[in-house]
């Protein structure tokens, strides 16, 4: 008489052991590739924030039209002091969208190149967390890149007044990094690639200019109607204020934002920007 036998087969892993590694693997592929190419990486990185303090910090106070100069060097220091913190700012947000936005709005176009990532054996959310983490190491990178140059490049008898608070520093950079790139997570689900001249036109460019870079934020209380401090209250929808004034808490003794302002906030967006890339993401890979 035959018999049936119910055959198990029990996995050599489990599910979390192998989205684990499946994580692992596809950060250490992005990482790889960024190693690969690090020239490139870091002239992009590079370009931007030296740039801006070449300008500021370098050719207009030499030619005499520099930020502050009405109050001398000791006005044109000041405004190093400043700028040197929301530059770092600055090339964080940069980064973050270069590294997630831009590259998932390629995937998501015509080649659907994304389909090979979401092989991988883990769930779709994990791989764009995985995204998310490998953008985040790249924001990290051009932080400690930009701080150095950002930092010396000046005119004569310019200089930033640098006081580094490293608890500050050590703790604000990963988790501004984190924010930008799960901002590059719902900018990349939701522009299409013809479209991001559109993004950076009404989002990037009002984020940089409404963002801190050139200006501390408790000096916007100057702009009032009526009392009312209108564009002190709009900026604070802009999630790059509070990483310039983070910055600036972290690497200056300047007036700045208060910390237990900045990091409640910070980590909101994160949360917010998250899950809404992670459903954006689910939406456009299954569509």
């Amino acid at each position: 008489m035959a018999v049936d036998r119910m055959i198990t087969v029990t996995p050599a892993r489990s599910v979390p052991a192998a989205s684990r590694s499946a994580l692992s693997a596809l950060i250490q592929r992005d990482l790889r590739v960024l190693f690969k190419n690090f020239g490139e990486f870091a002239g992009r990185t590079l370009m931007q924030p030296l740039l801006l303090v070449f300008v500021f910090l370098y050719v207009f106070p030499t030619i005499g039209q520099g930020v502050g100069s009405g109050g001398g060097r000791t006005g044109e220091s000041d405004f190093a002091t400043v700028l040197v913190p929301g530059v770092v700012a600055v090339t964080i947000m940069f980064q973050g969208i270069q590294s997630v936005a831009i590259q998932l709005s390629q995937e998501f176009g015509y080649t659907r190149e994304i389909e090979d990532r979401v092989q991988a054996p883990c769930p779709l959310w994990l791989v764009a967390v995985s995204r998310v983490l490998s953008g985040a190491t790249q924001g990290m990178i051009s932080a400690v890149l930009v701080f150095p140059i950002a930092a010396v490049v000046h005119a004569p008898g310019v200089h930033a007044r640098l006081s580094v608070h490293w608890w500050v520093v050590v703790t604000l950079i990963p988790l501004a990094c984190l924010a930008m790139t799960s901002l590059g997570l719902v900018l990349g689900t939701t522009f299409e690639p013809r479209n991001i001249g559109l993004m950076f036109g009404f989002v990037v460019l009002p984020l940089v200019f409404l963002g801190g870079t050139y200006y501390q934020w408790t000096k916007l209380s100057a702009v009032h109607v009526g009392g009312f401090h209108w564009l002190q209250v709009l900026v604070l929808v802009n999630p790059l204020i509070y990483i310039a004034e983070g910055m600036r808490a972290g690497l200056t003794d300047t007036e700045h934002m208060h910390l237990y302002v900045v990091y409640p906030v910070l980590i909101g967006f994160c949360v917010l920007f998250l899950s809404l890339g992670l459903r954006n993401f689910r939406r456009r890979v299954l569509s």
